[in-house]
């Protein structure tokens, strides 16, 4: 039950974030390279989306009793596309239309993300033991840095 309200909590914070940037300025970048980067965000959210299939997808970090490892697609370069996705997609909104609360916002959702997928991923190795194995090959969420 804890680490249940844990896993909600965790989602709760995401998205009230996500609401509070969306209710603080405007939802699409206001120059193209903004654009382009949230354009490029979208594009691996859909892909990893893609390579996750919906019967696995879970927007809470808990690991479904039926999961399966994927490795394809987005998966194949970091570990959690859908979290760097996420972090593209809402980056230009706080460099493009900037103020002190929208780069609150955003960095309270980077620590969350950062939380949440650290505890994701001690939930995959206890239910995959191969993910270690996935963890030392993949970076996190930057190709080749992070």
């Amino acid at each position: 039950m804890q680490s249940r309200l844990y896993s909600l909590a965790l989602v709760a914070v995401q998205f009230a974030m996500l609401g509070a940037l969306a209710a603080t300025g405007p939802w699409l970048a206001r120059n193209p390279i903004g654009l382009a980067v949230q354009l490029l965000g979208g594009g691996i959210g859909v892909w990893a989306g893609a390579a996750m299939r919906l019967d696995n997808l879970n927007i809470t970090p808990e690991v479904k009793h039926d999961a399966r490892l994927v490795h394809q697609g987005p998966y194949r370069w970091v570990r959690h596309p859908m979290y760097l996705a996420l972090l593209l997609v809402t980056l230009p909104l706080v460099i493009t239309a900037f103020s002190k609360w929208r780069l609150m916002f955003w960095l309270i959702l980077l620590v969350d993300l950062l939380i949440k997928l650290r505890y994701e991923e001690r939930l995959l190795v206890q239910k995959f033991p191969a993910y270690a194995i996935y963890q030392a090959q993949r970076k996190r969420l930057i190709p080749f840095v992070y």
